[in-house]
């Protein structure tokens, strides 16, 4: 075993590793996967030095306790998170988009999310884990990912190799903002609903249920009415299709979506919008603002430039 390693005290509610997904497997099933909220995971990397598609530890509402045994290195957490640091007899108040340096015995303690799902645990160094299909992002329900497909476990050893000698303090200025509305262009069956139907889905509000996961967001609220069949043969899904199932309640697929669904699908979520949905907590509430396709692409591009503008801030 290496003598740089992380033990896990306390896993957390729903802690994986991710990276980037897997691509272009969806016709044997398997869907992207990868890190929920992509802004804050390619800034976790960047603040540690890291390459733009380096593992990272994901983890949601509550976050691992991890003591780390061996070398020097720096460690970085990203989204609204709190958490402190143990170092020793002294206790340190962590400060998310900031790296640290912890060294042999130094503990983590990632002790909740703030108001919102999923953070980033990032460190200069290499996870010795492994990879299936170019990825190591762990899918639960397929059971696929490094770690056999499973959440880390309380007492498990996560291996660290390749410290990186370069250890600066880095710091990023930025605070996750929220979003009025999410953005949506039509789905492939949105003339399976009523007009009323419709203008519910823009005009009400809906709430987060807390059947809600990696997979899909399940959405409360009144009943959207389908005025053709609340079923159609199954077809491919994306991530972020909205599908309204018999009950006129909507379903949103998320990153660990199946490939493939029945339902009908009056909407989907635009690109730019993703980051900040699965960042919206059980009992959030959410509207929803139709834009056409055109938009969603210049909404795209403007959010990869702002993603881009804030990493070339981190030196």
């Amino acid at each position: 075993m290496s003598k740089n390693y992380f033990k896990v005290i306390r896993a957390g509610i729903n802690t994986t590793f991710q990276d980037k997904g897997r691509d272009n497997l969806y016709p044997i099933g398997i869907p992207f996967s990868g890190a929920m909220d992509n802004r804050n995971y390619l800034i976790s990397n960047k603040l540690v030095g890291n390459s733009s598609s380096a593992p990272v530890i994901e983890f949601a509402y509550q976050g691992p306790l991890l003591r780390y045994f061996g070398d020097k290195i720096n460690i970085a957490i990203t989204g609204d998170v709190n958490f402190k640091l143990k170092k020793g007899n002294e206790e340190i108040i962590g400060n998310c988009y900031e790296s640290y340096l912890i060294e042999d015995g130094d503990e983590i303690d990632i002790l909740s999310t703030n108001k919102s799902v999923y953070g980033y645990l990032s460190i200069n160094a290499k996870f010795n884990i492994n990879f299936q299909w170019g990825s190591c992002s762990i899918n639960t329900k397929a059971k696929i990912g490094s770690n056999h497909g499973e959440k880390l476990n309380n007492d498990q050893k996560i291996e660290i190799l390749n410290i990186n000698i370069n250890q600066s303090k880095k710091k990023l200025d930025y605070l996750n903002s929220k979003i009025e509305k999410i953005r949506v262009i039509k789905g492939t069956n949105f003339n399976y609903f009523s007009d009323k139907g419709k203008r519910q889905l823009f005009e009400n509000e809906f709430i987060i249920s807390k059947l809600s996961d990696r997979m899909g967001m399940r959405l409360e609220g009144e009943k959207i009415e389908n005025i053709v069949d609340t079923n159609i043969k199954s077809e491919g899904l994306i991530k972020g299709v909205i599908q309204v199932p018999a009950d006129g309640n909507p379903i949103i697929m998320l990153s660990d979506h199946g490939t493939i669904g029945g339902y009908p699908k009056i909407g989907v979520v635009i690109s730019a919008d993703y980051d900040k949905l699965v960042q919206l907590s059980p009992g959030s509430k959410i509207k929803f603002q139709e834009v056409e396709l055109s938009d969603a692409e210049t909404l795209f591009k403007l959010y990869e430039m702002e993603t881009q503008n804030l990493i070339s801030q981190i030196l």
